[in-house]
């Protein structure tokens, strides 16, 4: 079931690129999907984690999306896309996408740079972030 909900999930975070590369927005549903997938996953016993540990996930997502919404001006949608995928990963994994995220981010900021752009879409580095999560979690681990 690993392989179905990491499908569906980039699934999802490629239809949240799109609509960031086009329009800078993200629509909420995308968020709501991933989160009710990592609820229901969970309570069916498909996602291998508690309810209990897809709760604490969606905290340390929402805690960390706070601190960079609030003071590293991310946006709105990307905060709850982490949020969302904080309940799909738990609260280990989701610091594991955050280092991915991060990189990528670091790459999308210096391409920015270099083309004059002060704003840039941020999804790509998140679904970045979590293709590399899945490729630790499936290669690493």
């Amino acid at each position: 079931m690993f392989l179905t909900l990491a499908i569906i999930t980039t699934a999802l975070l490629a239809i949240a690129t799109t609509f960031d590369l086009r329009t800078r927005e993200i629509p909420d549903w995308i968020s709501l999907a991933i989160g009710v997938t990592a609820v229901v996953a969970s309570l069916i016993g498909w996602l291998g984690m508690s309810i209990a540990w897809v709760s604490a996930g969606g905290i340390v997502g929402l805690a960390i999306a706070y601190g960079l919404f609030r003071f590293a001006k991310l946006g709105g949608g990307d905060g709850k896309l982490i949020i969302a995928l904080g309940m799909l990963v738990g609260p280990v994994g989701i610091l594991i996408v955050l280092f991915g995220m991060a990189i990528a981010g670091g790459v999308l900021s210096l391409i920015a740079m270099l083309r004059g752009q002060r704003d840039y879409a941020y999804v790509p580095a998140i679904a970045a972030g979590f293709v590399g999560y899945l490729g630790f979690v499936y290669f690493v681990v």
